[in-house]
């Protein structure tokens, strides 16, 4: 799973949003870290509604601005599970390691070269 399509499945969990929301949502929800534009939104929505994880939940009009609603679908909702456990199995792998006590990193011996000559 992309990290945009992780963003805005995540931000679905939450409920029905209309993709302006989605935008806003991903930006906090991924602390500013990940600001998607309109058009990798809408591209990425596209695709993930083709692969059943998310579907069109209706449409409105404000101050004469069209919205689309979309929300998650079960399969959308399971492929975020999955991935959040699949990030959480890396998380645990990572932080076990850096809980670890550090091996002493031996150097090795110098290089000595002999050719066999008697001195």
């Amino acid at each position: 799973m992309t990290e945009v399509a992780f963003w805005i499945l995540t931000a679905l969990a939450g409920g029905r949003q209309h993709g302006y929301a989605i935008l806003g949502d991903v930006e906090q929800l991924s602390a500013a870290a990940v600001s998607l534009r309109v058009t990798t939104l809408y591209a990425t929505l596209e695709r993930l509604e083709r692969d059943g994880h998310v579907r069109r939940a209706g449409d409105e009009t404000v101050d004469g601005r069209a919205r689309r609603y979309y929300e998650l679908t079960e399969n959308g909702h399971q492929a975020l599970a999955l991935e959040a456990e699949r990030l959480a199995a890396r998380l645990r792998a990572a932080e076990s390691r850096l809980a670890a006590p550090r091996a002493a990193h031996s150097r090795p011996a110098p290089a000595t070269m002999s050719w066999g000559l008697a001195q």
